[in-house]
């Protein structure tokens, strides 16, 4: 029966329901119908579309974010065409999850969904980290989430549990390696100033490498030494200067020639901007990859026991903060973050109060 059909089909019912003439036969016949009806309509990437556009417009998150859920939950649908296809919400049940969890527990990190769509025999590579494999269940939940707003009767999400992951070490730099990382830019070129500009920039303010790549000049006040910044989850908050990052993005905006928006842009081999990148130079704008290859450069020539980021240097200037005596709180605020349980990760490596004790009390020390 066609979708137009059941239409009318239960138009004529509930005109007759309303007129007293129906019989409990035809009120299932049209429970059936209207069933079928839902189960139609149950279009599972049509919906994963919608609530893509829920997420950005009223959860207000990045576009990263979304492209990660996109790419988690297309997953998700191109394992279900070929191992459990979906055709009504109830399909989605504990047994299905489970079975997806344990596909998830083998699939090699190094292939996309799209070669995986494409791909017909074995995959090679290692397979994916558990709290990678989280990030594809937390889509999932999020999504059956949107489905009970919905009013669609799917697997309630409490019921996937998340395993818990191993606690990952914090990769932060002292203040020695610190400084022989900061001092590698040849500041006797206009390139190697905005490198040293760059990551005195990310020690000063803890900024995340996007937070900083976003950044125009007319954001930047340095007679003040502070700027505000729209972080993660649209959370806006005020950043610091420190005098030194003030000294090196006063040296790098006077070898400026342009007048491009961006505060950090590419240069040419001779290590002048270039002035044909069109009227605001959002062409010429670093990207987050571009200022990762500019740290790794700096962090071989050191030749560091760490494999440091512009992330690590978040790290660094946290563990900074609160080995100096800074609270917990002032530092939650100056990195954005939205629990101070995501801070309170830096204080297992500058409790002052362990180390005493440790240097007390430990026989070693004796």
């Amino acid at each position: 029966m066609s979708q137009k059909s059941i239409c009318v089909f239960t138009l004529r019912v509930i005109f007759e329901i309303t007129s007293h003439n129906v019989d409990s036969s035809t009120l299932q016949t049209v429970n059936y119908k209207q069933e079928t009806i839902n189960f139609k309509m149950f279009e599972f990437a049509a919906l994963v579309e919608e609530f893509l556009e829920y997420l950005e417009v009223e959860r207000n998150l990045s576009p990263l974010t979304i492209r990660d859920y996109r790419h988690y939950l297309m997953h998700f649908i191109s394992w279900s065409k070929k191992n459990a296809p979906i055709v009504k919400p109830q399909d989605i049940t504990v047994e299905l999850v489970r079975k997806y969890r344990v596909y998830l527990a083998h699939y090699p990190s190094t292939h996309s969904v799209t070669s995986v769509q494409a791909s017909s025999g074995p995959s090679v590579g290692l397979p994916l980290k558990k709290v990678t494999q989280n990030y594809y269940v937390i889509a999932l939940r999020s999504f059956l989430r949107y489905l009970i707003r919905k009013d669609y009767k799917v697997l309630t999400p409490d019921k996937i549990e998340l395993p818990k992951t191993e606690s990952r070490s914090l990769k932060f730099l002292d203040r020695d390696q610190l400084e022989r990382l900061l001092a590698q830019p040849d500041i006797s070129k206009d390139q190697g100033i905005r490198d040293k500009a760059i990551m005195e920039l990310l020690f000063s303010t803890g900024l995340r490498v996007s937070e900083l790549c976003k950044l125009n000049r007319d954001q930047i006040n340095l007679e003040r030494g502070e700027f505000g910044i729209i972080g993660k989850g649209g959370r806006a908050r005020v950043v610091f200067l420190s005098d030194r990052a003030k000294l090196w993005l006063k040296r790098y905006f006077e070898k400026r020639l342009d007048q491009f928006n961006p505060v950090f842009i590419r240069m040419r081999g001779s290590d002048k901007p270039d002035l044909e990148a069109g009227p605001h130079g959002e062409k010429m704008r670093l990207t987050s990859r571009s200022v990762q290859r500019i740290v790794e450069k700096y962090v071989r020539k050191t030749r560091l026991p760490i494999k440091a980021t512009p992330h690590v240097l978040r790290h660094s200037f946290a563990t900074d903060l609160l080995s100096n005596g800074a609270d917990l709180r002032s530092v939650q605020e100056l990195l954005g973050h939205k629990n101070v349980a995501t801070t309170q990760i830096y204080t297992h490596v500058t409790n002052a109060q362990l180390r005493d004790v440790h240097k007390a009390f430990h026989s070693g020390n004796k």
